[in-house]
């Protein structure tokens, strides 16, 4: 039997700093689909193209590190 080589695929911690007060509607729904509705809510999230494309629209918002 052959064995499956598993690879850790890398992943992002992200972690809301900035208050969603005043943000606009898409980037609060952006924000709640990370999991992210208080400061200091924090989140690991997979690296693929969904989770960079919300990491982009509210990058000013979030710290992001690799987990």
């Amino acid at each position: 039997m052959a064995q499956l080589s598993i690879s850790k695929t890398s992943q992002y911690r992200i972690k809301l700093v900035k208050s969603l007060i005043g943000a606009k509607k898409d980037q609060i729904a952006t924000a709640d689909s990370l999991g992210l509705r208080k400061i200091g809510d924090s989140t690991v999230q997979p690296d693929n193209a969904q989770t960079k494309g919300k990491i982009k629209k509210i990058n000013h918002l979030i710290e992001v590190t690799e987990a």
